[in-house]
């Protein structure tokens, strides 16, 4: 049964008129007369009867009229669950991000996000920036978040930009490089961090490190340097201010920061286009806004 004929049956049980449900139906009422005599064909009963107070259901037709009640109200329904869920934020969000920022500062966004959109899901993986780009290539991912230099060739939203500095408990300056036998503790990463820090390494010094500790986790290394292992260079990205520890920023002459390191929102725009997704860039966006803000601050 159509739904138009679903609207006939219940606009004559409502009217009891054949009259007035035309005339809320938009019909004359020889068609509408016409529409209910097919109706009842195919139910193969008899849904009114007709008499001078006007139409009066019968058994059959009662329970005819419910289920048309029942369907109409079900299709409305239906059409407010799907117009809600265009107003609203679902389905998944999958995010590919460098493990660093998935450690340090992507939880706070995260947790504003499922906060503010309930429904939607969240799927996460974390690893080096090769791998969030093949993740993105192999649509495994929405977006990525990535670190250093990239060479991504669709949309690419710039973030923020933090320092890097030397911690450690005993070294107070970069000078002390030269002589100390304390271990240079270093965590793995992708090849472009240590290509950087290489190149920093190499304009200010004549040889490598003496010692060194690698380690396979930012964190650990981080650990390490607080607990008056070694020295370590991390980004100000993975120091929160309150570490007992000396941290001195990598300058030189020629720059005011000499080593830095960039963040990166990348994807394809078919991806952007995603709701879950476009809400999720904006709040990436204002997130990195107030580090790029404290950054002004700290430099004044």
């Amino acid at each position: 049964m159509s739904m138009i004929e679903l609207e006939i049956i219940k606009a004559l049980a409502e009217e009891g008129n054949m009259r007035k449900a035309a005339d809320r139906l938009f019909l004359s009422q020889p068609a509408l007369s016409q529409r209910l005599q097919s109706i009842e064909k195919e139910w193969e009963t008899q849904l009114f009867i007709r008499s001078q107070k006007g139409l009066e259901l019968t058994p059959e037709g009662e329970i005819i009229v419910d289920y048309a009640k029942e369907v109409l109200v079900k299709r409305e329904e239906t059409f407010e669950m799907i117009a809600s869920m265009i107003d609203k934020v679902h389905g998944t969000l999958k995010v590919a991000c460098a493990s660093i920022v998935g450690q340090t500062w992507l939880p706070q966004v995260l947790k504003e996000y499922i906060e503010r959109y309930p429904d939607a899901q969240i799927s996460l993986m974390t690893g080096y920036s090769s791998e969030i780009v093949k993740a993105l290539n192999e649509r495994e991912a929405h977006v990525g978040i990535v670190r250093g230099q990239t060479d991504w060739k669709g949309r690419k939203v710039h973030l923020f930009r933090d320092q890097l500095y030397l911690v450690d408990r005993e070294i107070t300056s970069i000078d002390q490089l030269k002589e100390t036998s304390r271990p240079f503790i270093q965590f793995k990463s992708d090849s472009n961090y240590h290509r950087e820090i290489q190149h920093w390494w190499h304009r200010h010094f004549s040889r490598k490190p003496g010692r060194q500790i690698t380690v396979d986790q930012i964190e650990t290394c981080k650990q390490l340097a607080l607990n008056g292992i070694g020295y370590a260079i991390l980004p100000a990205i993975t120091l929160t201010g309150d570490e007992d520890v000396n941290k001195i920023p990598l300058l030189n002459s020629e720059e005011e920061f000499e080593l830095t390191r960039d963040t990166w929102l990348i994807g394809y725009e078919s991806s952007f286009e995603l709701k879950q997704v476009g809400v999720f860039t904006e709040m990436v966006q204002k997130h990195a806004k107030i580090i790029r803000t404290n950054n002004k601050l700290s430099l004044k």
